[in-house]
């Protein structure tokens, strides 16, 4: 930690009073910091309104109106979140919102519904999204339910979750294999598929190395600010090498429109039903489980304390922000973990490069030309520097987990032994719960909960239930622990 706390104050001066969350950058520095994180969540955040809208065969200036609708909402969302507004909403740490990947399965089965469609999707988003505002102070009433030794769990098991999608990046979009038509067989039906080609060629896996090379070398060596920015210095230079070598196009931005405006209800009115709207709100308590854990490592990053006010403040925005993606057509938004990892690289722990991200994303949602730029950026490009950011998510879970007690607690290591395994189900045989209910599908295909689920049933077991005052006690002495490590 003594690295991170010098280069704070490298950044915003000594003595200044402010705790690093609240401190303003001046504008040279919120700039690129607040692109660079926009650049780590890119990929993701427009991967889900693609997807969505290829299933529905959308037109592609459809598809188009999806992730402008979609960016601007994050921009919103993350400006919300960040910033704070009212004392309802924003839980005003460093937060980048996106599309939650947990809601695709169930929005992919409504698509094919054609009772439902696009309209039904949008329905049950807003729906589940006044739940979600409504549930919040119950959901964050389970800070208790979460020690150091379920939090420290939970943390490392999304570290390692996220290495699969920076893996998938380096090699080219996918951590598995993909199979693509034979065309030598053309016409065969069904189609013959063969290995795809492109997966995981020298170039691309070299492309990422040297990002990850570059941004080494640049936290390392690099002075102030200049260290700050080493993910987003690597990932430009990594940008250049595949332009260079004809692996970058920048097509896409010449047929880009200079300005598209973002309203509501541009698919049509929403239409609401019970069981969609059921089905997505199952997902939302999930998404806020995820949150919780992602916003207890960013306050473990950050060093800002986490009060159950501020999980409320936390998770009621994820709920307004869902609302708000199904009254601009989109969809339900979480915080995003990539980011998280991003903090703990760079070390700067001020919100207000996040409200600079999240402006960003406003301006990009409504000049569709900047988000092209962007686009264009190969996923194998990123892969280096994910390699990095997810493995820092890890480690810090790693780091809480080392002050546990398991000398005189050897339960603890039970805790953290099964939680740990059951957290690599999915991740290790996606198929696992083929033959469950297709309804608990949000529930037993996410890693992150499963992990939590179990963690905080072991330790109530093994250890029983902590007061707040008690949870609270044991976080505050594994974080001086940690700072005078």
């Amino acid at each position: 930690m003594a690295n991170i706390d010098s280069t704070i104050t490298a950044i915003e001066g000594p003595g200044t009073g402010v705790h690093p969350v609240d401190e303003v950058l001046p504008v040279g520095r919120l700039v690129p910091l607040g692109l660079q994180h926009v650049l780590v969540m890119y990929a993701g955040a427009i991967a889900v309104p693609l997807i969505v809208g290829r299933a529905l065969k959308l037109p592609p200036e459809q598809v188009v109106l999806l992730i402008s609708a979609d960016l601007f909402c994050c921009g919103i969302v993350t400006l919300i979140q960040s910033l704070g507004v009212t004392r309802w909403f924003g839980i005003q740490l460093p937060v980048m919102m996106g599309v939650t990947f947990a809601a695709v399965g169930p929005m992919l089965a409504m698509a094919a519904d054609p009772s439902l469609g696009i309209t039904g999707i949008f329905g049950a988003v807003i729906g589940a999204g006044i739940v979600s505002v409504i549930i919040a102070p119950f959901v964050s009433r389970m800070l208790p339910l979460f020690p150091p030794v379920v939090t420290g769990t939970i943390i490392a098991v999304i570290g390692i979750t996220l290495m699969r999608v920076a893996i998938g990046w380096a090699v080219g979009g996918a951590a598995i294999p993909t199979m693509i038509a034979d065309p030598a067989a053309a016409g065969a039906v069904p189609p013959k598929l063969i290995p795809n080609p492109a997966y995981a060629t020298p170039d691309n896996l070299g492309i990422a190395l040297f990002v990850l090379v570059a941004i080494l070398l640049i936290a390392k060596y690099g002075k102030g600010f200049w260290s700050n920015i080493a993910v987003l210095l690597g990932i430009i230079a990594g940008s250049a090498v595949a332009w260079a070598l004809g692996k970058m196009s920048f097509a896409k931005v010449a047929q880009a429109k200079l300005f598209g405006l973002v309203y509501p209800f541009q698919f049509g009115a929403p239409t609401f039903d019970f069981w969609a709207i059921l089905t997505m709100t199952l997902v939302m308590i999930v998404v806020m489980i995820e949150s919780t854990g992602m916003f207890l490592a960013l306050s473990d990053i950050t060093g800002k304390k986490m009060t159950q006010d501020a999980l409320t403040r936390g998770l009621r925005t994820d709920g307004l922000g869902t609302l708000i993606g199904g009254i601009f057509n989109t969809f339900p938004y979480t915080s995003f973990s990539q980011n998280v990892g991003l903090v703990g690289v760079t070390g700067v722990r001020s919100r207000w490069v996040c409200v600079a991200g999240g402006v960003i994303l406003v301006v990009m949602g409504l000049i569709p030309a900047l988000g092209a730029i962007v686009e264009a950026i190969p996923q194998f490009v990123l892969g280096g520097a994910g390699i990095v950011m997810f493995g820092m998510v890890a480690a810090t879970g790693i780091r809480i987990l080392a002050d546990v007690d398991y000398k005189t607690n050897r339960h603890n290591l039970f805790i953290v032994a099964i939680s740990l395994g059951f957290g690599m189900i999915t991740l290790m045989a996606p198929n696992f719960f083929q033959h469950m209910p297709k309804a608990l599908s949000p529930l037993l295909h996410s890693g992150i909960l499963l992990a939590a689920i179990v963690s905080v049933l072991l330790n109530l077991y093994f250890n029983g239930y902590n007061s707040a005052e008690q949870a609270e006690r044991e976080a505050k002495q594994a974080g001086s622990r940690a700072e005078a490590g």
